[in-house]
């Protein structure tokens, strides 16, 4: 009985050594603070999306992109890069896009890097992604069906406001790392 017990601690110790931490945001911080409801909100929004947070080698959240346009539009916001338990750095996203638009919005955009290839692309300063790169909308379900895209899945959910929208652009990312 004393060996079962044991080898059950032993084990129970080793499953918890092998579960990733979850990141935790430092209280005094705002960005981190309101990064950490991003993620709570996405995870209400589609249950499924846990998953994606806890098997990218790295993800980016954007809590608030602002976004607005009348025939050229521009859209704009600042976030965190984590992975595990550690930020990693802060992130911008800016985006041009030109066409037939009217109006704003706010969302949340979220930026999953399956592995450290796809990562280090994005670390290295000044990232663009296409306008071919398309974002799933979150809602019940959607990530189930998403997939990476050279190595990178891009997750959005609407805030508030409206926009009409029949145009073309990319997003640029810049990225500092944090010391």
């Amino acid at each position: 009985m004393k060996k079962l017990s044991v080898a059950l601690t032993a084990l129970s110790l080793l499953i918890a050594s092998s579960v990733t931490q979850a990141w935790e945001p430092d209280n005094n911080d705002k960005m981190e603070l309101s990064v950490a409801q991003a993620i709570i909100k996405a995870k209400d929004k589609d249950p499924a999306l846990k998953n994606w947070f806890e098997t990218a080698y790295a993800y980016a959240v954007f809590p608030k992109v602002g976004k607005g346009g009348i025939g050229i539009g521009g859209a704009r916001g600042k976030g965190l890069v984590i992975r595990g338990d550690t930020v990693l750095g802060k992130t911008t996203l800016t985006q041009v896009t030109v066409g037939f638009q009217l109006g704003g919005q706010v969302y949340s955009e979220y930026i999953m890097f399956k592995d450290e290839a796809a990562f280090t692309n994005f670390s290295r300063g000044n990232y663009e992604m296409g306008a071919q790169v398309s974002a799933v909308a979150l809602t019940a379900g959607a990530s189930a069906d998403a997939s990476y895209d050279s190595g990178v899945a891009v997750f959005t959910i609407a805030e508030g406001g409206l926009m009409y929208e029949a145009s073309i652009g990319g997003q640029k990312f810049k990225f500092k790392a944090t010391k």
